[in-house]
């Protein structure tokens, strides 16, 4: 008999136990997150600077394109043609190079952002078992949280982790 008794408390206490649930806003995570800001300024900048190397050559092949048509009015119509291949095989020369230098940028973009973004997940799964979370779910745009109470948000806390972390 006691041993039933003890069975059916055992049992309503782990009825009783509930999971802690909490939700995190991952847009907001990531747009108040420092590093990421960073990230973003710094390839920004990257891509300006980019843009700027990318139209100043392609202005200096402009010119020569142009230079050469007022040269080639003096040439024999062979030796222009010569010429014109010349020409035509550097353009496609540079915009292959400019193309892979853009392409190595984004690269390098995309690769850090990965790296961020495993960093953040890592530091809510820390927060979370830290905290004695059951469950921490995405919320935000694209989401799987319709609704959660405030109480339940632990965005902010999980911002203020990884920037402190990103300080030092």
């Amino acid at each position: 008999m006691k041993k039933i008794i003890l069975a059916v408390v055992l049992m309503g206490m782990v009825a009783c136990q509930q999971d802690k649930l909490g939700y995190v806003d991952n847009v907001k995570v990531m747009s108040d997150y420092q590093e990421k800001i960073d990230i973003d300024a710094k390839y920004k900048t990257l891509a300006e600077t980019f843009a700027k190397k990318r139209d100043s050559i392609s202005q200096t092949f402009q010119m020569e394109a142009q230079a050469f048509q007022v040269k080639a009015q003096s040439m024999s119509q062979t030796k222009a043609q010569e010429e014109y291949a010349v020409i035509q095989q550097k353009g496609q020369f540079i915009g292959q190079q400019l193309q892979q230098e853009e392409l190595a940028l984004q690269q390098k973009n995309q690769t850090e952002m990965d790296s961020l973004i495993t960093k953040v997940k890592d530091e809510i799964k820390a927060y979370g078992k830290a905290n004695g979370y059951t469950y921490l779910l995405s919320g935000g745009d694209g989401g799987s949280v319709l609704y959660g109470t405030e109480t339940n948000d632990v965005t902010d806390a999980i911002v203020k982790i990884l920037n402190d972390k990103y300080k030092k």
